[in-house]
């Protein structure tokens, strides 16, 4: 059997794998090669670079394993076509997208923005900023799975209070209430942040409108780590523009690379960050820790392997 990796990975973690599954056939490639997708029984990917021409082609294809969370890139309909197990690492983002999520608040809420510019600038400003505390905000979380449950769990270390709105409204874990997504606009006006951590799907495609942040406070804290088409840029543009809200971190967006052109890099209530949240050294150490036991599964006949996904659902 082979498995086909269309990514390069660290020499440490292909060792690993070759060594703990002798019977199976490893490549190790950066970018889509015919040869191996056409042989491949697995693939491994990052979820982008997959087309349907790729999927007609791989004739011996039966399991995708994703690194990665997200699949609206994917080749949805050919891979339900074909009946193709799909599965990903959800969870594993959680630790480094927590970090930076608390970085990113404490910065603001420190104003260590403003304590870099003066360093840069030599300039010995005792008062500057306006400095405020984390401590005994409230946190709205819009999505409280893995990501939003341990992003919940470090704020109410802080002594935050935390909400959750998921598809639901069953309680999730470190939130002190959880209410139903279709409930938002109600809940909103509670927060000094809302941070939103959901993918991309058909309900979630712009699911924040120009009416919510109407009855976010004008001094909250919005974040968006999910996925970019949450909301129109057009809309957060004219709210940011309005002063509707205080200030915007962004981690994802609409368009990627966000333009050259777009308003968002010149507003001062913006903090843009490329896409990078998740990012770590530890990241396909992580991945691989889902993708071991998982394979040891499938090696052995059995397909309830961890985050088994409804492609066509997108999660």
């Amino acid at each position: 059997m082979k498995v086909y990796f269309t990514f390069d990975s660290r020499p440490d973690l292909q060792k690993q794998l070759t060594e703990q599954f002798p019977e199976v056939e490893f490549a190790f490639r950066k970018g889509i090669v015919d040869g191996d997708l056409e042989t491949a029984e697995v693939i491994v990917t990052y979820g982008e670079d997959l087309t349907e021409e790729h999927i007609f082609k791989a004739h011996n294809l039966k399991w995708i394993f994703v690194a990665s969370a997200g699949v609206e890139k994917m080749p949805k309909n050919a891979i339900a076509e074909r009946n193709i197990l799909v599965s990903n690492v959800r969870g594993i983002h959680k630790k480094p997208m927590t970090e930076s999520i608390l970085a990113h608040i404490l910065a603001i809420k420190r104003v260590l923005p403003t304590i870099y510019t003066n360093q840069r600038n030599k300039v010995w400003d005792k008062r500057g900023g306006h400095p405020t505390e984390l401590n005994g905000s409230t946190a709205l979380i819009i999505g409280p799975g893995a990501i939003g449950g341990e992003i919940g769990r470090l704020l109410q270390a802080f002594e935050v209070y935390t909400i959750g709105c998921n598809r639901s409204g069953n309680p999730a874990d470190y939130m002190n209430e959880t209410y139903r997504i279709d409930d938002l606009v109600e809940h909103l006006p509670k927060a000094d942040i809302v941070i939103s951590v959901l993918p991309s799907t058909d309900e979630t495609e712009h699911l924040i409108g120009y009416e919510h942040f109407q009855v976010m406070r004008d001094n909250a804290l919005f974040m968006n780590f999910g996925r970019g088409n949450l909301v129109e840029t057009n809309v957060l543009i004219r709210a940011l523009v309005e002063k509707q809200i205080g200030h915007a971190v962004l981690d994802v967006f609409e368009e990627e690379p966000l333009p050259l052109d777009s308003r968002l890099w010149d507003m001062d209530n913006v903090t843009i960050s490329p896409h990078c949240s998740s990012h770590s050294s530890r990241y396909l150490e992580r991945s691989l820790e889902i993708f071991i036991p998982s394979l040891k599964k499938y090696l052995g006949g059995d397909m309830d392997i961890e985050n088994k996904m409804d492609i066509l659902r997108g999660y």
